[in-house]
């Protein structure tokens, strides 16, 4: 029981480090090492190192020990935690009980959104046909002309409601299937409907989109670079750590010396003068897979601004829109009239708004502060901002996706000069993608060339065509160097060995 209080007193960083390293225990089916854990979950080594044993302890690992020195931890008795007092069973409940509460608290608050849009939607519609109602009444009732124009104007502006009404809900798309296939070439009428997606959902997306899919790319990020290290010896130069995070040198240069206190790395110098990386630490593990895909940089996918139809947006914002408008008026007239205590004002009054203020009075004794407030503040300030926070999310949005662009251009700029250093041009640098494609793609390959051209000074020459042409004989050298002494370094150095001790045996 010594590692009770360790395991249950972590801060909260340390708690979900400590789960990705369960986790990761749990997708290896044999003995795993610290570098092994590593490359799967991206965490320091140091960290995972302190949190390895605390986890053999709690879940009754195995220990192999190598030849090497090195550590196999396994689980072969699963993931059940030998830990099973009140305290640390109070402990677990608390935590699913709080990540519940943090799960409904957000689904609450997206159903809170569609109620203000929709219920407020609903609550106008239903007074506009009350103003419809009472309009056909008077029309019917009453001769005097005055009487007749003023219900004549009500029912024009209760009826175009009512109008929007039928066409909202009879024909737009809020209800259809995002399901591409409803629509596709590959639909026919003996399918089912597709199953669409909750209404909650499509406004909280329209209002604070479907949240962000590179959210995890850091670790993505040193997944990809320590399965590269792995895969070339456990070693890596400035131009490569370039190519795979796509950052200009005086970035990559920083971001590498990062890595190094991350992950054990050393900076050592070829018989050249190159200066290259070398992370022994990495290179001992149990799992020999090459999981570095060749060497390619992983892309950054564009932000979306949001995954519904163009067409269910824009009926979002049609709804959005009655509700400004009535929101509006209702403020207006209620600031602008107040309250209505005599024939005249009545008489004086619009019509819309008597006639809601005459319904409100059968609830409550005074109804100006409910038209005030609940008709007309409320939903005001909930349009606007239903509005707004879109609005602006969808500048940041593509800004956003223009530095995306430009990063992801970056990585296949840096990887075409460094497996080509000769006779480069702007055009060899390809944008085939969009997410690849910046705005002024022509601006965008230069600057690519001239932060490779800080790195390594380039030679300038000139094509028949009189476009400028780049070579890196530095860079060249680099590699044939890199080469070397990749080629020097023996496999067995990192060899594990055989076990020489094994806590099940």
């Amino acid at each position: 029981m010594g590692y009770t209080k360790t395991v249950f007193s972590f801060s909260i960083k340390d708690k979900a480090a400590y789960r990705k390293i369960t986790e990761a225990f749990k997708k290896q089916r044999k003995g795993a090492t610290v570098a092994d854990i590593a490359a799967r979950t991206a965490l320091p080594l140091n960290t995972i190192r302190e949190l390895v044993p605390v986890a053999a302890d709690e879940y009754s690992g195995r220990l192999e020990v190598t030849e090497s020195g090195e550590i196999l931890y396994s689980f072969p008795q699963g993931f059940t935690s030998k830990y099973r007092g009140f305290r640390a069973g109070l402990r677990r409940f608390t935590g699913k009980v709080l990540e519940g509460m943090k799960i409904a608290g957000t689904v609450l608050f997206k159903v809170w959104i569609m109620v203000m849009l929709v219920g407020y939607f609903v609550l106008f519609m239903l007074i506009a046909l009350a103003a419809l109602a009472v309009s056909v009444a008077s029309n019917s009732s009453n001769s005097n002309s005055r009487s007749e124009s003023r219900g004549g104007g009500g029912l024009f502006l209760a009826g175009s409601v009512f109008d929007l009404i039928i066409r909202i809900w009879f024909y737009s798309e809020l209800t259809k299937a995002m399901d591409r296939s409803f629509n596709g070439p590959s639909y026919t009428a003996r399918n089912s409907r597709p199953k669409g997606k909750p209404l909650y959902k499509g406004i909280f997306s329209f209002v604070f989109g479907d949240g962000d899919p590179n959210g995890d790319w850091t670790a993505q990020e040193k997944q990809a670079l320590i399965a590269y290290i792995q895969a070339n010896q456990g070693v890596i130069s400035l131009p490569e750590y370039m190519i795979l995070t796509g950052r200009p040198p005086t970035e990559a240069e920083q971001g590498l010396s990062a890595c190094c206190v991350e992950f054990g790395g050393l900076p050592e110098v070829t018989e050249e003068g190159t200066l290259v990386y070398r992370f022994k630490d990495l290179l001992l593990r149990a799992d020999r897979r090459d999981r570095s895909f060749g060497g390619s940089a992983p892309v950054k996918r564009l932000k979306p601004f949001s995954s519904n139809s163009q067409k269910m947006n824009l009926w979002f914002s049609v709804i959005n829109g009655v509700n400004l408008i009535f929101g509006g008026y209702f403020l207006f007239n209620a600031l602008s009239t107040g309250l209505i205590t005599t024939r005249g004002q009545f008489d004086a009054a619009s019509y819309l708004y008597k006639i809601t203020y005459t319904l409100s009075g059968a609830f409550v004794d005074n109804p100006l502060p409910l038209i005030l407030v609940g008709l007309g503040f409320v939903p005001l300030i909930f349009s606007l901002l239903f509005w707004l926070i879109p609005g602006l999310r969808y500048v940041f949005t593509k800004q956003e996706n223009e530095t995306i662009k430009q990063e992801n251009l970056r990585k296949i700029g840096y990887g075409v000069i460094w497996s080509k250093p000769q006779g480069i041009t702007g055009t060899d640098i390809k944008a085939d993608r969009p997410e690849c494609r910046p705005k002024n793609l022509g601006a965008a390959r230069n600057q690519v060339i001239k932060e490779m051209g800080s790195y390594s000074i380039p030679e300038v020459g000139l094509d028949t065509g009189g476009n400028p042409v780049y070579t890196f004989p530095e860079l060249e050298r680099e590699q044939q160097a890199l080469s070397r002494y990749r080629a020097s370094i023996r496999p067995e150095d990192s060899s594990l060995g055989s076990t020489v001790f094994d806590s099940n045996a």
